[in-house]
């Protein structure tokens, strides 16, 4: 560890806004800042105009990253009462995949009045599903081809993916895809307006590219023959359409630009990490440093993720990618696709202002739910079988029952397909050891994390820092900056809970044969929806 205490940047990207997070080397958090996003998320109309959104469609505007997280950025230091000259380092986290089209030099085609009015100009949400036919159609040529990348992502390749997303603006808006000098992550997208320097030289991260854009260390991205397949057109797209190095959370992806350093308010100079993926920061930012913990991220969705010594290709994980979240591991990722959002929607359905009485009303029922069963698949099943076209579903039901048996059901259901994804994991030889909660929802629904515990029969417990991803994004801007030596000094100095600070859940054990039998009927209902 460091001699003296160093002051270190986290800023974390979310759907709405982005959060900067102040932290020095010894895990302190020195200030935080929100900012939302001034076009937030673009749904219904493009900005400035009267153009209709097609269904399935969620962008976002560009110049919002960079303001959004420059008054984050100053709000923070403030706050702090820090000199810009004491932060010496600055990681980035992203939702992903979230991407976008650019000219050479790295501006927005959206940005430009020529293309402005095009919808698929803008840049793609990560929850933008317009790919849905582009994605099968994706699938089927990569089955026939037998290609061997499918086994890295558990056979499917996912609907919010980079390439199913060119497809879908080269079928659509052809011009806009001809226009495209560059496709990148949002991610990159923003470390490379920190850092500057040409084209060639922009910074991939190997956390975005190998996850979503299906790029392997070994074998880079797809090769030119499976996407002249998919399409003639997209057979030299790596080539023509996506410069750039590819570089490791944790590792310097650059200095920060003199422009960006008055903007944000900090040291032209300052090393910036390549980004990774939001969710993935929470590995770090949780305080895991050793391989077989699962971290799971709970929020809008989950993302679960665990480091490994070995790979593994698991029938229906998303994805293992070699430095992938740390460096010198196998990440390994899942997710479910609703969680909070699902907790929510039912909330909204039921008439309930808050959280409250839903939870203290759950909290009273039995495990079973007297007897209402859920699928969870509110927005498709992302972990293990990919199909964001599957549907939820309620059963059991009667007059009886109240909002609060249905909520309690839909928590079960959703321990339900974590239990399911930690078996996988086991059954293809990939160790899960121990298990730990962060996000924002584990602070703010106690009753989610027990019953998650009661149904893996296992402890949890929850990281006692409420902004995981921002800290982990911290962590390795302290790497990029060499701060540490190496990411399991950094994670133990800056993220292992003190005595007393972090909950643990432990599992009821009287309620293991029930969540056992519950599980099995869970399974079984969840073959007949997904047929």
């Amino acid at each position: 560890m460091a001699s003296t205490s160093k002051i270190l940047l986290g800023l974390d990207f979310g759907t709405e806004s982005v959060r900067a997070l102040l932290v020095d080397s010894h895990g302190v958090e020195l200030s935080s800042t929100a900012n939302s996003y001034s076009h937030g998320q673009i749904t219904d109309r493009l900005p400035g105009s009267n153009i209709q959104l097609p269904a399935l469609y969620a962008l976002q505007h560009p110049q919002d990253w960079i303001d959004s997280s420059a008054k984050a950025t100053r709000s923070a230091l403030r706050k702090a009462k820090i000199q810009s000259e004491s932060v010496v380092g600055v990681g980035v986290d992203f939702t992903s995949c979230t991407m976008l089209p650019t000219k050479r030099d790295g501006t927005p085609l959206c940005l430009l009045d020529e293309f402005s009015n095009q919808p698929l100009a803008w840049p793609k949400l990560w929850k933008h599903h317009g790919a849905v036919k582009q994605t099968e159609h994706i699938n089927k040529i990569a089955r026939a081809r037998n290609e061997s990348l499918l086994n890295r992502y558990g056979g499917v390749i996912g609907l919010e993916w980079f390439f199913p997303k060119i497809l879908e603006t080269l079928e659509h808006a052809p011009k806009i895809y001809r226009a495209t000098d560059i496709w990148l992550e949002a991610g990159d997208w923003f470390v490379w307006q920190l850092v500057g320097g040409s084209a060639d030289s922009l910074p991939r991260s190997t956390c975005q590219a190998g996850y979503k854009g299906m790029w392997n260390a070994t074998s880079g991205f797809p090769d030119r023959a499976f996407l002249k397949a998919i399409h003639p057109e997209i057979e030299n797209v790596v080539q023509n359409k996506m410069p750039g190095r590819l570089v490791s959370p944790g590792v310097a992806a650059g200095e920060l630009t003199q422009s960006m350093a008055l903007k944000f308010g900090l040291q032209q100079g300052t090393p910036i990490s390549a980004a990774i993926i939001d969710a993935h920061a929470g590995v770090p930012g949780a305080g895991a440093s050793t391989p077989g913990t699962l971290v799971m991220v709970l929020g809008t969705s989950s993302c679960h993720m665990l480091n490994s010594d070995v790979e593994r290709n698991v029938p229906g994980v998303a994805g293992v990618v070699k430095d992938g979240i740390l460096p010198g591991y196998y990440g390994y990722e899942t997710g479910q696709a609703a969680v909070g959002d699902a907790f929510d929607w039912l909330r909204r359905l039921a008439g309930h202002a808050d959280f409250n009485v839903l939870s203290k009303g759950a909290a009273t029922i039995p495990p079973g739910a007297d007897g209402v069963g859920c699928i969870d698949w509110f927005h498709g099943c992302r972990t293990p079988l990919m199909d964001g076209n599957l549907k939820g579903a309620f059963y059991g039901l009667g007059l009886q029952h109240r909002p609060e048996h249905l909520y309690r059901a839909l928590l079960e259901a959703s321990a339900f397909g974590l239990r399911w994804i930690v078996e996988l994991l086991r059954e293809g030889d990939v160790e899960v050891r121990k298990f730990i909660a962060t996000g924002g929802l584990p602070h703010h629904n106690p009753l989610v994390v027990q019953v998650y515990s009661d149904v893996l029969g296992e402890s949890i417990m929850v990281h006692p820092s409420k902004q995981g991803p921002a800290l982990g994004a911290a962590i390795l801007g302290a790497l990029a900056a060499g701060v540490f030596s190496s990411s399991s000094s950094a994670i133990r100095a800056m993220a292992t809970p003190k005595t007393g600070e972090a909950i643990i859940y432990k599992p009821n054990r009287s309620h293991r044969k029930t969540y056992d039998r519950l599980y099995g009927e869970y399974r079984r209902h969840g073959d007949f929806l997904s047929q």
